[in-house]
C-alpha cells in the first residue's frame, strides 16, 4: 500500500527534452528519489506519434525526436 505522500502521485511521469543532458538531470533537478520515484529504463531519443480510432497514426512534434525519461513510483512492477 502506498503511504500518504505518494498515493496522490501519478505511477509513471515521462519527461520530454530535445537534448539529452536536461533529460538526465531532470532526475536529481527534481528531488525524484525523494518524492518516491525512480527512473525506468534508458533515456533515449523516440518519435512519438498518436492514434485516434481506427485512423492512421499522425506524427506529433512534426516528427521532431525527443529525449524520453520515465520516472515510475517505487514498487511499481512493470
Amino acid at each position: 500500500m502506498a503511504d500518504d505522500k505518494t498515493s496522490d502521485q501519478p505511477e509513471r511521469i515521462t519527461v520530454l527534452a530535445r537534448d539529452f543532458t536536461p533529460a538526465a538531470m531532470e532526475f536529481h533537478r527534481r528531488n525524484m528519489s525523494e518524492k518516491g520515484y525512480r527512473m525506468e529504463g534508458q533515456i533515449v531519443q523516440r518519435k512519438f506519434q498518436m492514434i485516434e480510432g481506427l485512423g492512421a497514426p499522425k506524427e506529433l512534434f512534426d516528427g521532431e525526436a525527443f529525449y524520453a525519461v520515465t520516472f515510475v513510483r517505487k514498487g511499481i512492477e512493470k
